[in-house]
């Protein structure tokens, strides 16, 4: 049984950004570019559709935890990219892909934990359990995020957004 809290998402994988560009071959002759970065989910499960079945899991988790981690320690960033702060009208989508709402992040933590702990080399791994277990009680793992963002990172946080 795993020990709670379960495995949350190492802090530090959130401090430095990383941008990644990926050619493939689509057929002979014909290839493309995939660009990405580890905190941009969108991107993140666009590369989850190209890449073998043996590299999801990864990619998975780390859909999953950055969900979790913006909703625990930056909330209030992501409502107010999704809503104007004094209005609380939508806000236009800006950029290529959809408008996340602070729900859709949720739910796409709880779905990437779930097919995290579905992979067959979570279960080698057994961590399945771990994952099942965040995907469960994704709202209680946010609390003791939000609590560090707001006892220890209230200054931090201003200074970085705005």
């Amino acid at each position: 049984m795993a020990s709670w809290p379960p495995s949350l998402p190492a802090l530090f994988s959130f401090t430095r950004i990383e941008s990644y560009t990926v050619s493939f071959r689509i057929k002979k002759g014909v290839w493309r570019k995939i660009r990405f970065n580890d905190m941009d989910i969108l991107s993140l499960i666009h590369f989850c559709e190209i890449v073998d079945d043996f590299c999801r899991l990864a990619l998975y988790k780390r859909i999953a935890d950055i969900c979790l981690f913006m909703l625990g320690v930056f909330p209030e960033y992501i409502v107010r990219h999704y809503r104007y702060p004094l209005s609380g009208e939508l806000r236009p989508a800006a950029g290529p892909g959809p408008r996340i709402s602070p729900q859709d992040y949720e739910k796409e933590g709880r779905k990437y934990y779930k097919m995290a702990a579905e992979h067959a080399a979570s279960r080698e791994l057994e961590m399945d359990n771990v994952f099942l277990t965040l995907q469960e009680n994704f709202q209680k793992v946010k609390k003791p995020l939000n609590y560090i963002a707001d006892h220890y990172l209230q200054y931090r946080r201003q200074m970085i957004f705005g």
